[in-house]
């Protein structure tokens, strides 16, 4: 079949059921890339765009069936995990990982919701740390998950920013992306943090929009650059101009 000769992104995440975060952004992000996609459902909720009103989470031996299912129906060349929702999901996930380690994963930690509900149990940001994030090949905090990954208070300034990566990369983790959207100023710059190299900044104006799910559009859309082959570097910048562009665009309607 010459679907399985196609290269696909694994995603693993949560759904969302108003469509604006989660599996439904992922999905349209990649496909928009032109690759295509492959799922494992950590957990199904029910959301508006004001709010999280329901978290129901798969048995985690379920996520780690349909990781292995996936992987072994099409040729995965990324992927790209998001909410996992609680400790036991973090193991089934780096269980699976562990026994494909040439395919590259983009971790987006995410950690709570727009509008503040935790979208992962308490306890479990040291497990991530532990014992997944070595695993993957970027991970993506924004500035309020990066804090909560190393347990300090929000970086004031970029030098701080870069401190706190540099934290993640002494802890295991092999890149860091930390993300700028969250900082103040008329540019949005996010910042690549790799071992025993200078960080690599990645600058754009800062646009009025907004939108829910840049996050999860990020980290899918360099899953899927790195899925056609493109470096890390190359993927990064690619995948922070797809946001910029979704977010120009938004702003105009």
């Amino acid at each position: 079949m010459a679907l399985r000769r196609d290269p696909y992104v694994l995603v693993i995440g949560g759904s969302d059921s108003s469509g604006g975060a989660g599996l439904v952004r992922d999905i349209e992000t990649i496909s928009s890339i032109g690759v295509r996609t492959s799922l494992a459902v950590t957990a199904l909720t029910v959301q508006t765009h004001e709010a999280v009103k329901e978290i129901h989470q798969s048995p985690p031996s379920l996520v780690a069936d349909q990781m292995r299912a996936a992987l072994q129906a099409n040729k995965v060349a990324a992927i790209k995990i998001g909410m996992l929702a609680s400790p036991e999901i973090i193991f089934a996930v780096a269980a699976v990982l562990r026994e494909n380690p040439r395919v590259p994963a983009i971790l987006d930690p995410v950690l709570a919701s727009t509008s503040g509900r935790a979208l992962l149990k308490a306890g479990a940001v040291a497990i991530m740390r532990r014992d997944l994030m070595p695993l993957c090949r970027l991970v993506t905090p924004n500035l309020i998950e990066l804090a909560l990954l190393i347990g300090a208070e929000q970086a004031i300034d970029e030098d701080d920013a870069v401190w706190q990566g540099q934290e993640l990369l002494a802890a295991g983790a092999q890149a860091i992306l930390i993300k700028g959207g969250h900082a103040a100023g008329p540019r949005s710059t996010d910042i690549l943090l790799r071992h025993d190299q200078e960080p690599i900044r990645f600058d754009m104006p800062r646009l009025a929009a907004s939108m829910r799910g840049t996050g999860c559009m990020l980290a899918s859309a360099i899953a899927a650059h790195l899925a056609n082959a493109s470096p890390l570097e190359e993927s990064v910048r690619k995948g922070k101009l797809f946001v910029f562009e979704k977010l120009q665009k938004n702003a105009a309607e």
